[in-house]
């Protein structure tokens, strides 16, 4: 058969996300299928998207969708009429079956084959693609198969993906170029899943609570792979990089044997480490440090579930920064529980913070099958009826959004490190502006005070 997979993600801010999810249902479909991959990144629109499925004439669609919105508060923008768009393109140009996969399509699989009107959905891990490619070839019912959704039925998530996991990276791809002349970084996992219990988090849904550990070798092998390919930066896409210290320092180990020499980074989470593991990492290649912290209170820290208190986290963050890591904290004020006393120490330990970036995001989004989501049904923010699939955040009933910024701006004293989101517009362009003068990477660091 010959098979189309799209990336529908088109979202940049801070920078352009190379579709990794795609190589690996590439890699999942049998070699006796033809796969063509196509980038709404590097697609003039969804006009562009139906000549090119025109040219490809293929017998079975794949449309990835990664995210739903941009999780932001202040300016909720929602991406399901832009998915409408790409669909109604595709359905212009062939008359083929439409499969939609990814991260949001896990999250809300019934109500996006609904509302996009596709065939079939793969719920979970894409790999599940060859199981629906051989059903559709051999004439089986493919809603039999576990983790293939289909419009009328209901969607249950099936277990993780225990079968191969094979990355079929093309270095001639066209969509590539995109990425490697905006900042160079493209991207790659060393493991699957999230044994943490974060009460807003995704990634055990969609990813599975247990953890499977690639080899580390080929992790280092890929990682070569990419940076021949002309990649000047790499990010390790893992939930949590360091949720399994000897899987992750095997990796490193592994990076330093292999020879790699461009520099990458990761989301770590500030909890205890072994004493100079961030040498190593450094030793590794490792140049940013991403922690996932989320507040400086461990009044909040128990509230949202983290597996660490502020006393972990200010220690991780010396040892990064003493080991010459570029550091940054991202927090997320506004959950159960917070008011100004948990805000305020939160910003004052922030205050203490040397050689950091810190990003503010104040209120959180509500995903289904989260225990987020189990709280505003509790507190009565949200009925059981309300449709998620449209931006909904939950509120502290002891501090407002607005108060929230209104703290963070008062403490900021316009110091240009503590960062709103992801920066807003004005940052999305100064990182274009450097990204074609050639800087490389996720650059934040520039921010660094």
């Amino acid at each position: 058969m010959n098979i189309l997979l799209v990336s529908a993600n088109t979202f940049t801010e801070p920078y352009p996300v190379y579709p990794l999810g795609l190589d690996y249902v590439a890699g999942s479909i049998p070699g006796r299928h033809r796969v063509t991959v196509i980038d709404m990144n590097d697609t003039n629109g969804p006009q562009g998207l139906a000549a090119a499925v025109r040219t490809a004439s293929p017998d079975l669609v794949g449309l990835s969708l990664r995210n739903i919105d941009n999780t932001d508060v202040t300016s909720s923008e929602g991406f399901i009429p832009g998915y409408g768009e790409l669909m109604r393109a595709i359905r212009g140009a062939t008359p083929s079956p439409v499969v939609l996969g990814g991260c949001a399509f896990t999250l809300f699989p019934d109500a996006l084959l609904r509302e996009l009107g596709a065939e079939y959905g793969i719920v979970g891990e894409g790999e599940r693609f060859a199981a629906l490619l051989e059903a559709i070839e051999g004439g089986s019912d493919p809603g039999t198969i576990p983790g293939i959704a289909i419009p009328g039925s209901p969607a249950a998530v099936p277990p993780p993906w225990d079968g191969p996991v094979r990355r079929r990276f093309d270095p001639g791809a066209a969509h590539i170029g995109y990425y490697l002349k905006r900042g160079g970084m493209l991207n790659l996992q060393s493991k699957r899943g999230c044994p943490h219990r974060c009460i807003y988090c995704t990634y055990p849904h969609i990813e599975g609570s247990g953890l499977r550990l690639f080899p580390p070798e080929e992790v280092a092998e890929t990682a070569l792979a990419l940076q021949r390919a002309g990649a000047r930066y790499l990010f390790v896409t893992d939930a949590v990089f360091n949720c399994h210290p000897d899987h992750s320092e095997a990796v490193a180990e592994a990076f330093i044997r292999s020879g790699l020499s461009i520099p990458w980074g990761a989301y770590f989470s500030p909890a205890a480490q072994r004493g100079g593991v961030f040498e190593l990492m450094k030793r590794a290649g490792l140049t940013h440090v991403e922690f996932g912290t989320e507040s400086l209170s461990d009044t909040m820290l128990h509230n949202y579930g983290k597996p660490f208190g502020v006393e972990e986290a200010l220690r991780a963050h010396h040892d990064a920064v003493s080991a010459g890591l570029h550091v940054a904290h991202f927090m997320l004020l506004g959950g159960p529980g917070e008011d100004e006393s948990t805000v305020d120490e939160t910003l004052s330990v922030a205050e203490g913070l040397p050689r950091t970036v810190l990003f503010f995001f104040c209120g959180i989004r509500i995903y289904p099958n989260t225990r987020l989501h189990e709280i505003a049904l509790g507190e009565g923010q949200i009925g059981r009826d309300d449709d998620l699939l449209y931006p909904l955040f939950y509120r502290s009933g002891r501090i407002s959004h607005d108060r929230i910024i209104e703290r963070v701006r008062e403490r900021a004293g316009g110091r240009t490190n503590w960062v709103f989101a992801a920066g807003g517009e004005t940052m999305n362009r100064a990182l274009k502006k450097m990204h074609r003068r050639g800087h490389t990477g996720p650059l934040w660091e520039y921010l660094v005070q």
